[in-house]
């Protein structure tokens, strides 16, 4: 019927792993574009070599732009960011790929972003759209997303805005909104968990890998480096220098999470709180709420910042919190209040009952992974 479709699943239904049997199947058909945010770039060259080994997969980006588009063939496929896409899409639109993948596929939700036109323009005899939300705010987010995949199925931009847009949310016509939701609903597969609940093991975890920025990475070297030369140069007892050593892998676990956690006064931007703020915002679109654990309570105090700045409610435990008052918390979020708990690990890892969460993120993994399971159970 068409040259594209999107899949809209909840977290954690296994997106990727679909899209990748899709991949597998138009393999012979010839190469194959994904386009990611930069954060789960590397995971999908990861999960294609655990679940579809068959397939060829690049990252498309640094040293490795240097790839030949035009050597591709059968069973190749690249993964590149809407970055990269927007730098190089005259090279990336002149290759006439079998397959495209817009994962996380929001990022072209502003019709007028050079990002979405740029996805829009590309060479693809099949389109898919992986995202939980297609829609967060307004109608003209799911014609922004279809111009990608089924260009002239909703028309053009005015004629969707005239036709859909302005009936169903000035008016709230449930008409037009029962004809727009038939004309898609062939294009578009959606689950949510609950729905599938029984299909699903009792926990399914899901690893974000969460890449740092050139500044970042310059960081981390540097702290590295010092602690290489102090331990080197070190001549205290054995049993001294296996705490020294402690104290700079802790310290490099903390510049892994925000450059403010080893330098008060650095002003470089979180890569880590940048995946945080994408993953909260689709929850919560999705309607579900998180538990937020980190070993680092001056982690803690920056993520709130950062909630506070998006207008996210949450409820907040920490080794400080009075008892009382960590009965009152507890107590809130069971009861509906807050988007979010966050949670320091040590304070808050066993002991409590949150089942009003579906969702549970560590921002930081803990030495122990049994405490971490302890943490996670509490959901």
């Amino acid at each position: 019927w068409t040259d594209g479709g999107c899949l809209a699943d909840d977290m954690g239904l296994g997106k990727t792993i679909q899209a990748l049997a899709l991949l597998l199947h138009r393999a012979p058909r010839g190469p194959a574009l994904v386009v990611a945010p930069t954060s789960v770039g590397f995971n999908w060259l990861r999960e294609s070599e655990r679940f579809a080994p068959p397939l060829k997969t690049t990252l498309y980006r640094g040293h490795e732009r240097r790839i030949s588009l035009n050597e591709l063939g059968a069973g190749d496929v690249v993964v590149t960011s809407y970055e990269l896409l927007l730098r190089d899409k005259a090279s990336l639109g002149a290759v006439p790929w079998s397959t495209l993948v817009l994962d996380e596929a929001q990022a072209i939700k502003n019709p007028r972003a050079r990002r979405s036109v740029a996805a829009a323009g590309l060479q693809a005899e099949f389109r898919i759209a992986l995202t939980g939300t297609p829609m967060e705010n307004r109608l003209g987010e799911l014609w922004s997303v279809f111009r990608a995949l089924n260009a002239g199925l909703l028309g053009g931009a005015e004629q969707f805005r005239q036709r859909y847009a302005l009936p169903i949310e000035r008016d709230r016509d449930q008409g037009r909104q029962a004809a727009l939701s038939a004309l898609i609903r062939p294009f578009v597969l959606r689950r949510v968990k609950e729905e599938v609940a029984r299909e699903l093991p009792e926990r399914t975890e899901i690893e974000v890998p969460v890449t740092l920025t050139g500044k970042e990475r310059e960081l981390y070297d540097a702290l590295r480096r010092a602690a290489i030369d102090e331990l080197t140069a070190s001549v205290t007892a054995p049993s001294q220098r296996r705490l020294q050593a402690l104290a700079a892998l802790t310290r490099l676990r903390q510049a892994a999470c925000h450059p403010r956690l080893v330098d008060e006064a650095s002003t470089l931007p979180s890569s880590k709180l940048a995946r945080l703020r994408e993953i909260v915002e689709e929850l919560r679109q999705e309607g579900h709420r998180a538990l937020i654990f980190s070993q680092f309570v001056r982690h803690l105090a920056l993520v709130r910042e950062m909630l506070d700045a998006d207008g996210v409610t949450y409820r907040y435990l920490d080794g400080a919190t009075p008892e009382r008052s960590r009965r009152q918390e507890v107590d809130a979020f069971q009861d509906g209040e807050g988007d979010v708990f966050l949670i320091s690990l040590r304070a808050g890892g066993t002991g409590l009952n949150l089942t009003a969460a579906t969702y549970v993120i560590h921002l930081d993994p803990w030495w122990n992974p049994a405490v971490e399971d302890q943490a996670t159970d509490r959901a």
